[in-house]
C-alpha cells in the first residue's frame, strides 16, 4: 500500500529491461574513463575477497559470491548516479562529480547499507554451511571446478535455489530505496516500502532483472577483468530502470 504523497511507480516490461541495458551502455560509453576508474575500487575489493577464497581452496564459493553481492550492490552506486545525471544533461563530468555523488549519501542510506551488509554476512554464512554439507572440507582450487564433481554440482544447484530466495527478497528492499533516498524523494521507511511494493508489483520482470544481474556478476567473477566493464554498465542500467519505474 502506498500513501497519496508517495512517488508513483509504473509497470515494467521486458522491453523496459532492454531499454535500461541500452541506456546503461550509452552512459558508460560517454563516461568510460571515469566509470572504469571508479569501478577499479570495487574490483580491488573483489580481488582481495577472491584471493582469500582461492588461498583457502574454497573455489566453488566464488560463484555463489555473485548472488550475495546483489545484497550490497545498490548501496555502492551513488557515484554512478552523479555521473549518469551529468551525462544525461549533456554536461562534462570529472572525479569531483563522483565525490559529490558519494557526499549525498544520507544517514538513511547508511542504514540501508548496514542492513544489506548484515544480510550479506548471513547469506555467506548460509552458503558456507551449505558448502560444508555438500562439498565438505576437501580443498578445491579453481582448476578443479572443471569438470564438476558430483558434490560440487550439488552445492551449485542448491546454492542457486537459495539464491532465488534471500537475494531477491533483499534486492527488493534496497534496489529502489537507495535512489529514492539519494534523490530525496522519500524518507527511510517510505523508500523501503515503495521499493518493496514496486518489486512485488513487477515481480516477474524484477526476477528476470535479478537473475540477469547475478549472471553478469558471476561471469565477471570468472573472467575477472570484465567487472571493470560490467559493473559500470549494470550501475547505469539500474539507474535508468529506476528512472523509468519512478518518473519525476
Amino acid at each position: 500500500m502506498t500513501a497519496a504523497s508517495d512517488p508513483a511507480f509504473r509497470q515494467l516490461t521486458v522491453a523496459s529491461l532492454v531499454r535500461a541495458w541500452r541506456r546503461g551502455w550509452a552512459l558508460f560509453s560517454r563516461s568510460r574513463n571515469l566509470s572504469v576508474s571508479y569501478a577499479m575500487i570495487f574490483s580491488l575489493i573483489g580481488v582481495v575477497i577472491l584471493v582469500g577464497i582461492e588461498r583457502a581452496s574454497y573455489a566453488p564459493l566464488m560463484l555463489q559470491l555473485g548472488g550475495g553481492l546483489l545484497l550490497v550492490g545498490p548501496t555502492l552506486l551513488c557515484g554512478f548516479f552523479a555521473l549518469a545525471d551529468r551525462v544525461t544533461r549533456g554536461e562534462g563530468c570529472s572525479l569531483s562529480d563522483i565525490v559529490s555523488g558519494c557526499c549525498r549519501t544520507s544517514p538513511a542510506m547508511f542504514a540501508v547499507a548496514l542492513v544489506s551488509s548484515v544480510l550479506f554476512t548471513v547469506w555467506m554464512a548460509d552458503v558456507a554451511t551449505l558448502y560444508g554439507l555438500t562439498v565438505g572440507r576437501v580443498p578445491m582450487s579453481p582448476g578443479m571446478l572443471v569438470p564438476l564433481a558430483e558434490n560440487v554440482s550439488s552445492f551449485l544447484i542448491w546454492g542457486s535455489l537459495l539464491a532465488l530466495a534471500l537475494p531477491l527478497m533483499i534486492f527488493a528492499i534496497s534496489a529502489f530505496s537507495v535512489p529514492l533516498l539519494y534523490y530525496r524523494r522519500a524518507s527511510l521507511w517510505p523508500a523501503l516500502r515503495l521499493s518493496v511494493s514496486a518489486v512485488l508489483n513487477n515481480l516477474a520482470v524484477s526476477a528476470v532483472w535479478t537473475v540477469l544481474l547475478s549472471f553478469c556478476i558471476v561471469v565477471s567473477i570468472v573472467i575477472f577483468p570484465l567487472i571493470l566493464l560490467s559493473f559500470p554498465v549494470l550501475a547505469f542500467a539500474s539507474h535508468s530502470l529506476y528512472r523509468e519505474l519512478f518518473p519525476e
